[in-house]
């Protein structure tokens, strides 16, 4: 008889699926079930267990949407199943197959310790290895209502209500939950039968390697010759008596070993867990404690098995929230299973978050792995993060990182990167040993498919053969199941397959370094060709961000000033909790606004309640300097001196430069203070932008600036992530003005459209290069992004983009692909475009998203377009996304370099400062250096008085400066980010020399100073 492949593939597949699976828990009878459910939000465990609970079965409904129901099973053990292996089988009523994504639980003993997670792929919980006829078991479960916001793709289809309407929970978290969501659906105690487990394994691994193989292949055919003689083998109304019979009839197929130069994989066991996303921050401590749950009581069961948790901020939510479980986690971190990972605090967004706010996303990651875990983590995980700025190499190497892993830049709409590992190189030439996992997820559960996609997809194969693959169910958390650690010990040694081995990624990169150590060299940024929009998807979130790291640097520099010059208390307690609270707000879906209403709506809470607490901290440090009495002082807390207050320190003066007068000038107004001249029309728009001393215009000829464009934004999936370039196609220019007025001494645009409305105030100051451009928007758009154009007369050849601790210059042209797909382009406090000798800046105080084209005249003459991406009105996850009353402000520099565009994207965000008083304020560091910027001045974290100041060269050139100290001290060194010190060949970049320190700088050296005081 002749074989066909594609009847026994089928067949393995029906069986396998409709009588293996089920036969695992066979023979089984029904829980007793009790449930209590929560009239608010979520108890503690001594509460669950106490509560008062009814009678409830299988088939009744529970769970409106967030809501938190606790269920009580129990059962009495039949006789005739003493000595068996028994298990729960608990469906609580899952709607996904997807773990995390919809009704979740915790499994716990009558005394409150956890046993496991339950989910749609993990639904089992173990009773007894070897039970005992008439005991009683008895289990709890912490149900979570978490509703299905997202199934297969993120379109527009809305999280709906039985009646078909959008769930009104899904934009507002405190609506009436509804009806329940979740029905119960299998609540069993069973008999578990490891012989019929064992072969499901066996069928799946070979069942899956089948479809990978060469269709001609002899290991093909002798694979299909097994399976169908197994399935011959088997007795579909004695499975449990037939599976050994059928398990030694593959047994050779499953014993024939892989190629000596098979592909090696290191699997490491991992569940990427957003700490908000579809979910509340609060929701994520509960799945956090699930998952870490579910992998200790893995590793009781299989000791080979290890797994990596890389956000210490979810470590931290344990140990102050579920301490049984996170001693759990210690102690399983002891014997080398449970692996911290990643070095940070949570896994940011590194587009947007700050440079002095990544070096403490390091700082307090790896103190709390050294403090609490003892261990010195040497790699930075990032493996869903929109994209990677340029400067994070430094920044490892300065932390202590040796290796950089994500899989993000797989994603890409355009071009393919080049590499899986390779060396990745910074702005100031640092490189990191860096991996890509070709299985092109972080979410693998080791299937046939995934193992061999990763060895053909694996782009340095003729040179090393090597690489590794994060397993485990993740997003919304779960982690790696049993499953997947049989499909683990079945692939370490197989014919056919790459060999499979779990070990931690430290033991990945010291042998694939050592094999490859000559990899190819990627230099600059890490840009994700996806997810644009999240440059300016809620704005909200972003400009408590900006605000508030611009206010931890106020608050630790004048706290640190008064506790040196004052000796008042450095408020270390609470720093490092406005820090912390800050860093989490920077997770990769809150910061970029991809996130459900609730999370935002808790954040911009949030941070009104951090920059309230740290205007606190900054004002009563400055009281205390100013001194007190009638006079004012002004403080400038920004690295630049300005209109007579020092870089970083205070003087007594009575106002700041004055603002020019617009002079009406047709039908439009004029600003000129003698170094600019600008000229704004009948409708509010610039049409002139002269720099009087270079005598040049700004603008191309015939345009007009501060032009705000709208556009239909309606991205093919992704509404909140991403910005496809096709919006381009469509643009209304909002040109009509309401009303163009002069008012207290800038002039004021008004402009209605649709439903919503814009107020602008331009105004220029004495002395002044910059055209501050203040804006309110009553923002009531949907689907729709607001951009403001500023078409300039320069023929740029780059755009240069301020990134943390630095710059990126990237082409105006679009001469390849890799070009043209930068299309939407990440800059932080400026913009900057320019010929050889003269240029244009903008500045801003809370936009990142920016675009810049290039177009030749009919004249000859080239129009180099920068354009702000202001707002966006996605309406997934969040409906109501950026709706409402909002605030903001860019200027104009004209004529600026770009050590211009750094001097006043500082100063736009780091406004002066008054406090009563008579007092001068000398700075507590001086540095004599415009291109050495100061980015943090404050105590050492030990507490031992010290002082640390951290710098960097902001230019992009080589640069010596000196740091002046305004107060004695005793020894200065240069330190790591944890203010250790360094040993790495930095050291020498400073020297103490009569009572100063001489500093030589790289372009876009980060140097981190400990000087100790004296008397």
């Amino acid at each position: 008889m002749h074989s066909d492949p594609t009847v026994i593939t089928k067949r393995l597949t029906r069986i396998r699926e409709q009588r293996l699976r089920p036969a695992v828990h066979s023979p089984s009878i029904p829980l007793s079930v009790e449930v209590w459910h929560v009239p608010g939000e979520p108890v503690p465990v001594a509460e669950g267990l106490a509560a008062p609970y009814e009678p409830t079965r299988v088939g009744e409904r529970w769970g409106p949407a967030w809501s938190t129901s606790w269920f009580r099973v129990s059962a009495v053990v039949p006789e005739e199943w003493a000595g068996r292996r028994l298990e729960a089988v608990l469906d609580i009523g899952f709607d996904t197959d997807a773990p995390g994504f919809s009704a979740e639980g915790l499994v716990l003993r009558p005394d409150g310790t956890p046993l496991k997670a339950l989910n749609p792929r993990n639904s089992y919980v173990p009773v007894a290895d070897r039970a005992e006829g008439g005991q009683e078991i008895v289990l709890y479960v912490e149900a979570a209502a978490n509703p299905v916001v997202m199934h297969d793709s993120p379109d527009l289809s809305f999280a709906r209500t039985a009646a078909g309407d959008r769930a009104p929970w899904l934009s507002d978290e405190q609506a009436e939950p509804g009806e329940p969501l979740y029905r119960l659906r299998r609540m069993d105690l069973a008999v578990f039968e490891s012989e019929v487990f064992a072969l499901v394994q066996d069928l799946d691994v070979l069942g899956g390697l089948l479809p990978e193989l060469p269709e001609h292949s002899t290991r093909r055919w002798q694979i299909l010759e097994a399976v169908e003689s197994a399935l011959d083998a088997l007795d579909l109304q004695d499975v449990t008596g037939s599976a050994p019979a059928a398990r030694a009839l593959l047994a050779p197929a499953l014993s024939a070993p892989a190629s000596a130069r098979a592909h090696r994989i290191s699997a490491i066991g991992h569940s990427h867990i957003d700490s908000a996303w579809l979910w509340p921050l609060r929701e994520t401590v509960r799945k956090v404690s699930r998952t870490v749950s579910n992998v200790t009581h893995l590793m009781d069961e299989h000791p080979e098995f290890r797994f990596v948790m890389s956000q210490a901020q979810q470590l931290d939510w344990l140990r102050r929230e579920r301490p049984e479980v996170y001693a759990r986690a210690q102690e399983k971190a002891k014997g080398g299973q449970f692996v911290p990972t990643g070095s940070l605090w949570v896994e940011p967004d590194t587009n947007l978050t700050g440079g002095e706010s990544l070096a403490r996303q390091f700082v307090y990651g790896k103190r709390f792995y050294l403090e609490e875990f003892g261990v010195e983590t040497q790699d930075m995980w990032l493996p869903d993060t929109f994209g990677y700025n340029a400067a994070l190499p430094q920044l490892m190497k300065l932390a202590g990182v040796r290796w950089f892993l994500t899989q993000k830049i797989s994603w890409n709409t355009t071009n393919r990167f080049p590499h899986h590992t390779f060396w990745w190189e910074g702005i100031d030439g640092t490189r990191i040993f860096s991996h890509f996992p070709p299985v092109d997820t972080y979410n693998s559960d080791l299937s046939g498919a995934e193992v061999a996609h990763s060895e053909r997809n694996f782009k340095e194969k003729a040179r090393t053969h090597r690489s590794l693959v994060p397993f485990g169910y993740g997003d919304g958390g779960g982690g790696p199941t049993r499953e997947m650690l049989a499909r683990a010990e079945r692939l370490a040694d197989l014919e056919g397959s790459p060999r499979v081995a779990i070990e931690p990624p430290a033991e990945f990169f010291t042998r694939a370094q050592a094999e490859y150590p000559d990899a190819p060299v990627w230099s600059g940024e890490l840009y994700l060709e996806f997810h644009r929009g999240t440059l300016t998807s809620q704005l909200a979130t972003k400009q408590g961000n900006r605000r508030s790291e611009h206010l931890l640097r106020e608050a630790e520099l004048w706290s640190a000033t008064a506790a040196v010059r004052a000796g008042t208390e450095y408020p270390h307690d609470a720093l490092d909790r406005l820090w912390k609270t800050v860093l989490l707000h920077q997770f990769h879906d809150i910061l970029p606004g991809s996130s459900i209403s609730w999370v935002h709506r808790e954040a911009e809470e949030t941070y009104v309640r951090v920059l309230a607490e740290l205007a606190d901290l900054t004002e009563r440090a400055q009281r205390v300097l100013a001194g007190g009495g009638a006079g004012t002082v002004v403080f400038n807390g920004a690295p630049h001196g300005r209109a007579g207050v020092p870089a970083m320190g205070a003087v007594a003066r009575a106002a700041e430069p004055a603002l020019v007068t617009p002079r009406a000038e047709g039908d439009g107004f004029v600003l000129d203070n003698g170094l600019v001249r600008v000229v704004v029309d009948g409708q509010g728009l610039i049409t002139s932008a002269r720099d009087l001393a270079a005598d040049r215009e700004a603008l191309a000829p015939g345009e007009r600036a501060n032009l705000l464009q709208l556009h239909q934004d309606f991205p093919n999936e992704w509404d909140a992530w991403d910005l496809d370039v096709f919006y381009r196609n469509t643009v209304r220019d909002l040109t009509q003005a309401d009303s163009v007025t002069v008012h207290e001494g800038a002039v004021r645009v008004v402009r209605s459209f649709g439903d919503s409305r814009i107020e602008q105030t331009l105004s220029l100051r004495e002395g002044a290069r910059r055209l501050d451009v203040d804006t309110l928007v009553d923002w009531r758009e949907r689907e729709k992004i607001l951009k403001a154009a500023f078409p300039f007369d320069l023929r740029a050849a780059h755009s240069t983009a301020e990134i943390p601790f630095g710059h990126v210059e990237r082409p105006t042209h679009t001469n390849t692909s890799w070009d043209a797909a930068k299309f939407e382009i990440c800059a932080h406090r400026f913009l900057h475009v320019g010929e050889p000798g003269w240029g244009a800046a903008l500045v801003n105080d809370s936009t990142y998203g920016h675009d810049v084209t290039r177009d030749v005249r009919a004249d000859g003459g080239t129009t180099t377009t920068v354009r702000l991406s202001l707002l966006r009105a996605a309406r997934f996850p969040d409906p109501e996304a950026d709706q409402g009353e909002h605030r903001l402000r860019y200027a104009l520099v004209i004529g600026a370099s770009v050590p211009d565009a750094v001097r006043e994207g500082h100063h736009l965000n780091l406004p002066e400062r008054t406090v009563p008083g008579t007092a001068e304020v000398a700075p507590l560091v001086r540095v004599d250096q415009e291109a050495v910027v100061v980015t943090a001045v404050k105590l050492a974290d030990d507490r031992s008085g010290d002082v640390v100041v951290r710098l960097h060269e902001a230019h992009g050139a080589r640069a010596r400066a000196t740091l002046t100290p305004g107060f004695a001290f005793g020894t200065a060194g240069v330190t790591d980010l944890l203010e250790r010190p360094l040993d790495g060949g930095d050291e020498d970049a400073c020297e103490a020399v009569d009572g100063e320190l001489r500093l030589t700088l790289r372009p876009f050296q980060i140097l981190t100073l400990r000087l100790t005081r004296r008397g």
